[in-house]
């Protein structure tokens, strides 16, 4: 090139250095940019069995929190505003306590044009009770008359008329303040239904509802609950056995329960009862491993209390006894790919 001296080549001197130079901070790049390779814990600890539970047969499942008497969606029987709201998340209520009540105003009108028809009609049988009685005197009168001269016979039939015209008004007044009875009492039973009641004694899980919000009577199936509550005292966990370890697990038997993530964490659960229903699974946990095409038997248990470590819709691994007398022929899987991936597994032995 015209730039260097005649004595050196760039092909064969600048060329070469070039290279060289690059290769060095390609190097130092690849160098600097390499991961971590260090170990380090997981963020979260592997379930696991503990104490004779784990040098015998048992079953793996995974689980949720649910309150003893589950879920307790509610709605409204009326639509409308919603004007009152007396509870919030967390709050303890009675059976048949104020939740929440909906906007009142029509049916309070309908219920005093009601009560305003009641004193109409009221009136109206007093004033027909007196007519009736001033008629009935007028013919008893006429009839007591022996001297046919004396009263024509034409005013006998007047007073008969007016006697039983009387009596059918006295009818009407009394079938009209039936009506407005009854609608008085739809007005109250309308009034009553806009005011939502706690069903049960409970907590109050979630308030999806605001004052000024309107509540419709027909939810759509992705919509929330307006309030969600249930008894959580005490509480259950409702775990899913895989159809393929039925008759393998030991249904009765207590269960070895830890919150996710917390597996040294581990409390005795005593059994409640077997759903009598194998259903398909829909308590997923989103692992990349988990199979959502089988079907479960669920089991309940009762959890004891433990001061906030489990709290509803919390997910749960649980460990529960195989029955001795059945082998444990699918112990390739260990304790924490088999709740890990959700799939309940069985296991035996150590790992």
């Amino acid at each position: 090139m015209a730039l260097l001296p005649q004595n050196i080549s760039f092909s064969r001197t600048v060329l070469p250095v070039i290279a060289v130079i690059g290769l060095i901070i390609a190097a130092i790049y690849i160098g600097t940019g390499l991961p971590d390779r260090e170990l380090s814990e997981p963020d979260q600890e592997p379930p696991r069995a503990s104490g004779e539970l784990a040098k015998s047969a048992r079953v793996a499942g995974a689980g949720l929190v649910e309150p003893s008497s589950e879920l307790v969606d509610i709605g409204t029987a009326l639509p409308g505003i919603v004007t009152d709201l007396r509870v919030r998340a967390g709050d303890v209520v009675e059976k048949g306590q104020i939740l929440f009540t909906v906007d009142d105003r029509a049916a309070r009108a309908s219920l005093n044009e009601a009560n305003a028809a009641i004193a109409e009609a009221r009136a109206a049988i007093q004033e027909a009770q007196t007519a009736r009685r001033t008629a009935q005197q007028q013919l008893a009168l006429y009839r007591r008359v022996e001297d046919a001269a004396a009263v024509s016979r034409s005013e006998v039939i007047r007073a008969e008329g007016e006697a039983s015209g009387a009596n059918s008004r006295l009818q009407l007044a009394r079938a009209r303040l039936n009506a407005a009875q009854a609608r008085a009492g739809s007005a109250q039973t309308e009034l009553g239904r806009l005011t939502v009641r706690a069903p049960m004694a409970g907590e109050i899980l979630a308030v999806n509802i605001r004052p000024g919000e309107f509540v419709s009577t027909q939810g759509g199936g992705d919509s929330a609950p307006f309030i969600r509550m249930g008894e959580t005292r005490p509480l259950y966990i409702r775990i899913d056995i895989d159809e393929a370890d039925i008759s393998r697990v030991s249904i009765g038997a207590p269960a070895t329960v830890s919150p996710r993530g917390a597996a040294a964490r581990q409390v005795q659960a005593p059994f409640i009862r077997a759903e009598p229903l194998v259903v398909p699974k829909t308590s997923l946990t989103n692992s990349a491993s988990e199979r959502v095409d089988v079907r479960v038997l669920q089991l309940l248990y009762q959890l004891p209390e433990t001061e906030g470590l489990f709290r509803v819709g919390q997910q749960v691994d649980a460990f529960i006894p195989a029955k001795r007398d059945t082998p444990a022929a699918n112990d390739s899987t260990g304790d924490s790919s088999s709740t890990s991936s959700t799939k309940t597994s069985t296991e035996s032995g150590g790992e």
